[in-house]
């Protein structure tokens, strides 16, 4: 079973993505609320795959994504974001990002693209 850690400071979206995720026999080994305790949650637990949210307090998505790719570059790393943030998704994708999301999110699509990541 594909370990997959949620880090995201909107407590609905983690719940949102963790029931989506578990109904389609993924194993979320754990979540954070900001980037800096996602980085750190990514090296001790080393999952497979990783949904990031854009704007988080502490570190955002950007910064979370360029030191988990520092730690492990083969790390396979989702964006998540709202609508309107074209420009980070662009960044992202440009500094290792796998692929990304939109807010609200559609079982469909996230299923799809994690099983063409893993």
């Amino acid at each position: 079973m594909n370990t997959v850690l949620i880090v995201d400071d909107s407590k609905t979206s983690r719940y949102m993505l963790r029931t989506i995720l578990i109904e389609n026999g993924y194993d979320v080994i754990a979540e954070a609320e900001n980037g800096l305790e996602g980085y750190e949650k990514y090296c001790e637990l080393k999952p497979d795959l990783v949904t990031l949210d854009i704007t988080m307090p502490v570190m955002d998505g950007i910064e979370t994504l360029v030191k988990i790719k520092e730690y492990d570059m083969a790390a396979k790393v989702i964006m998540v974001t709202a609508a309107g943030q074209k420009g980070k998704m662009l960044d992202a994708i440009k500094l290792g990002a796998a692929e990304f999301v939109t807010k609200p999110f559609e079982t469909n699509q996230i299923i799809r693209i994690i099983e063409s990541i893993l």
